[in-house]
């Protein structure tokens, strides 16, 4: 038996015109459909935040008002100015003050009550200014044994699960993202030696868990070189004969 390579093999047919068309075409998606994506975006919650924001707008403020234009944004510049000012007045004594009493009124008010907790809680959470966030992206075995699925660690666990979890190293508290959206999954309390800390970031652990395991961070993928945009790589044709 003998190995062919290249010399063996028939010369390669050189792509013609439609192929070299359709990769232009790729190409060009792939430049122009991230940007149109997020311009569109962009132009789409401009006008939304518009639509609730201008009412509340004094018409002698509203710039179409002087040049007979409809600008969008600003209603979400109006918007912007608005929340920096609440923000300031809340941090004075006054302003806490007055949250202190609305937010009493709320607590009497049964079913607003939970609403209102529940939005809080949220809130406070996504937009906080604090070290909550997730630290660190790992491995875990889920759901059996010899299936790893990428999680991101939370906290050590504490109180009540901590003392009632059977194993005796320490537990931590790991969030298991779904895919394609990673904002619902599974909290689950695994003792730390199970745990597999990864040295990608969370950012780029969760680009892997929402394109399904197709983007993987750069720098992560051992022995392949950089494919240049529109161009696919091919394997080498390699054949054992009798």
């Amino acid at each position: 038996m003998s190995k062919l390579t290249d010399d063996d093999l028939p010369p390669r047919r050189k792509p013609g015109m439609f192929a070299w068309l359709r990769g232009s075409f790729l190409t060009g998606l792939v430049v122009i459909a991230p940007i149109g994506l997020t311009l569109w975006l962009i132009w789409t919650v401009a006008g939304w935040v518009d639509s609730w924001v201008l009412p509340f707008v004094p018409v002698w403020l509203r710039p179409d008002q002087y040049v007979g234009l409809n600008i969008r944004g600003i209603g979400v510049l109006a918007f912007l100015i608005f929340t920096v000012l609440v923000g300031w007045m809340a941090k004075g004594i006054i302003g806490k003050s007055l949250i202190r009493w609305a937010e009493s009124l709320v607590h009497n008010l049964p079913v607003v009550r939970s609403v209102y907790k529940g939005l809080k809680q949220i809130a406070e959470t996504v937009f906080a200014q604090s070290d909550t966030s997730f630290d660190k992206a790992c491995l875990v075995e889920y759901p059996r044994k010899g299936i790893w699925a990428i999680a991101f660690i939370s906290t050590s666990a504490k109180g009540e699960i901590d003392s009632k979890v059977p194993a005796d190293d320490d537990k931590t508290a790991i969030f298991l993202p779904t895919t394609p959206n990673p904002t619902s999954g599974f909290l689950l309390f695994v003792p730390k030696q199970d745990v597999i800390e990864l040295d990608m970031s969370v950012e780029d652990a969760a680009k892997l868990v929402i394109s399904a395991g197709l983007v993987y961070p750069e720098g992560q993928v051992s022995g392949a070189e950089p494919t240049p945009i529109g161009e696919v790589r091919t394997p080498s044709r390699v054949g054992n004969t009798g």
